[in-house]
């Protein structure tokens, strides 16, 4: 399939249920205002980070990072992909409430998928930015083989991801960039055309992935005879 394909297969998905997308972004946006109001309060208090944070400030930090963490990567980063996919697939508009079936109901092995797959896209940016992105490209399935595949661990998944992943990263990476005039859309609407991009490229993103498994599974099946 074409990045065209893909698009086309999000587009056909969202007709008629745009209102229910938008919906669950804002509600995804409104679980990462927490998170966000504790990180950027210095630069919008206009305060000197070395001197001047008020003294609530770092646990303000630690609690949010915690909420990341526990609750809002589920959600956001795991749940919501799969509610695009669910729509997809399945035509169940109902993105808001699958984003937190999706993201909760494994909600230990979902949080531990999240946390392995950053601690691992960190290391190898720690080494070198460029294999970073690679291998952020290399884990992208991993939201959605934590939900299609519950028999696997966390770390399986993110290992099926990567082999996957061969020889498609720069499909994904060009998959990305076609959403590249929209973004510059978005900003100059103020973000709020990222209330419709976001579930576009979501479920643009959920069709990729289920092309990629489609010819996984072939090539498995035909090393296999």
């Amino acid at each position: 399939m074409t990045n065209q394909d893909y698009k086309n297969a999000a587009l056909a998905a969202l007709k008629g249920n745009w209102a229910s997308a938008v919906l669950a972004v804002v509600v995804v946006f409104l679980i990462m205002m927490p998170y966000l109001a504790a990180v950027e309060y210095p630069t919008l208090a206009g305060l000197d980070v070395a001197t001047t944070l008020p003294t609530w400030f770092l646990p303000a930090v630690g609690c949010s990072m915690l909420y990341l963490l526990l609750f809002m990567a589920p959600v956001s980063y795991i749940g919501f992909p799969n509610a695009c996919k669910a729509l997809l697939v399945e035509g169940d508009d109902r993105l808001t409430g699958n984003s937190f079936r999706f993201g909760l109901r494994s909600w230990l092995r979902n949080w531990w998928g999240y946390l392995l797959m950053e601690i691992k896209v960190a290391l190898w940016t720690f080494l070198f930015i460029i294999p970073g992105i690679v291998k952020a490209f290399a884990y992208a399935l991993t939201p959605f083989l934590l939900v299609d595949c519950p028999e696997l661990s966390a770390l399986q998944c993110i290992k099926l991801s990567n082999q996957m992943m061969k020889g498609h990263k720069f499909d994904l990476f060009y998959l990305y960039l076609s959403f590249i005039g929209w973004m510059l859309l978005s900003i100059l609407t103020l973000g709020i055309g990222l209330l419709w991009l976001v579930p576009y490229m979501q479920t643009s993103m959920a069709s990729f992935y289920l092309d990629v498994k489609e010819q996984y599974r072939a090539q498995l099946a035909a090393n296999n005879q």
